[in-house]
C-alpha cells in the first residue's frame, strides 16, 4: 500500500498520508523500538520527503500527531492522572509524590530539549547517528534483559516495588536523565524511560507504565515547542502546506492506535520482557541502512540537500 501511495502528488499530504503516518506514529510512539526510523521509512515510500518545503511541514506534522498519543494515554490512564491532580490540591498524598516524580523526571529533558533542540537536528539527523542509535539501542535492550534474569546479579537488585507510586526522586531522576539520551534520533524515547525504569528496580510493567505518563509532560512539550517554530520560523507553515483535515485524521489515527499499542506493550512485557524489542531495532537498523544505501530514503536535516550513499564518489 505505501508503495503505490508514493505515486500521489507529493505536493500535498492527503487524508490518507496522514492516515497512515497517524498510524505508525501511534503504534511506534510508546514501544521501545524508534518512532523517528518508522516515520522516515513511511514519509519515503509515500514520497513525502521532498520538495525541502513539504519535508519540513511533514516532519514537524510528525511530531504535532504525538498530541494523539498524548490522548491514548490521558484516557487509559485518567484516574492516575486525576490523583495527581489531586495530589497538587493536596488530597491524595500518593499522587503528589507521583505528580513530583513525573516533574522531576520531565525537567532534564525540558532544560536540555530547549538548549540542545537545533544543534541534534543539524549534527544527529544524518543516516550515521540514526542508524547507529537504533543498533546502540537494540544492543542495551538485550543487555538489559540479560543483567535481569542473571541470578547472580539478582542478590544486588533492588527490591522491586509494588507500584512506581513509591519510586524515589533520585530514581525519577535518573530516568529523566537517560530519557535526555532519547534525544539523540532514533534511540526511542520510550526505549530510555522503560530501561530506566527496570535499572532503578521496576518491574517492566510499572516501568512501561511510568513512562507513558512522563510522556504526557515530554511529548505535549514538544507539540507546542514544534507549533512555536513552526509559527516563528518564518517558513511555510506546517497547517499551510498540509491543511488541517490531515492533521486533524493524523491525531485521530495516532490516538486510536496508540492506545491499541499501550494496552498490548503492557501485556506483553509482564510475559517476554525487552529482547525481542532489541532484536527488532537491530534488523530495523539493517533495513533502514539498505534503504538509505540505495537512495529509497534520505535522512538529512531540513536545510541539507540528500546525497544517497551509492551516489557518493569514492
Amino acid at each position: 500500500m505505501l508503495a503505490s501511495l508514493a505515486s500521489v502528488d507529493s505536493t500535498f499530504v492527503t487524508p490518507l498520508h496522514a492516515a497512515v503516518l497517524g498510524l505508525v506514529e501511534g503504534i511506534t510512539e510508546y514501544l521501545p523500538i524508534s518512532s523517528t526510523g518508522h516515520l522516515i521509512i513511511a514519509s519515503a515510500l509515500m514520497g513525502l520527503d521532498s520538495p525541502p518545503e513539504q519535508k519540513a511541514a511533514v516532519d514537524a506534522f510528525n511530531i504535532v500527531i504525538q498530541g494523539g498519543a498524548i490522548l491514548a494515554v490521558l484516557g487509559l490512564y485518567r484516574q492516575r492522572v486525576w490523583q495527581m491532580i489531586l495530589g497538587v490540591l493536596g488530597r491524595d498524598r500518593e499522587g503528589l509524590r507521583l505528580a513530583i516524580n513525573i516533574i522531576v523526571a520531565f525537567l532534564p529533558a525540558a532544560v536540555l530539549g530547549v538548549l540542545l533542540n537545533d544543534w541534534i537536528d543539524a549534527h544527529l539527523f544524518y543516516a550515521g547517528p540514526v542508524m547507529a542509535a537504533l543498533l546502540l539501542g537494540g544492543l542495551f535492550m538485550i543487555g538489559i534483559d540479560y543483567w535481569k534474569v542473571r541470578p547472580e546479579d539478582r542478590l544486588h537488585r533492588p527490591s522491586l516495588p509494588d507500584d512506581f507510586l513509591h519510586l524515589r526522586w533520585h530514581s525519577a531522576l535518573f530516568i529523566g536523565l537517560l530519557q535526555c539520551i532519547a534525544m539523540w534520533p532514533g534511540m526511542s524515547r520510550s526505549m530510555m524511560t522503560i530501561s530506566g525504569g527496570v535499572l532503578v528496580g521496576l518491574k517492566p510493567k510499572q516501568a512501561a507504565e511510568f513512562s507513558f505518563l512522563l510522556g504526557l509532560p515530554t511529548l505535549g512539550g514538544a507539540c507546542v515547542w514544534t507549533l512555536y517554530k513552526d509559527v516563528e520560523g518564518g517558513k511555510p507553515q506546517m497547517f499551510e502546506v498540509i491543511g488541517a483535515l490531515p492533521i486533524i485524521v493524523g491525531v485521530v489515527v495516532a490516538s486510536v492506535s496508540a492506545g491499541v499499542a499501550v494496552k498490548w506493550l503492557v501485556g506483553f512485557l509482564t510475559r517476554h520482557g525487552l529482547t525481542v524489542f532489541g532484536i527488532y531495532r537491530i534488523v530495523l537498523c539493517a533495513v533502514l541502512g539498505l534503504l538509505w544505501w540505495t537512495g529509497t530514503v534520505s535522512i538529512e536535516p531540513d536545510a541539507v540537500a540528500p546525497t544517497p550513499a551509492s551516489e557518493v564518489q569514492p
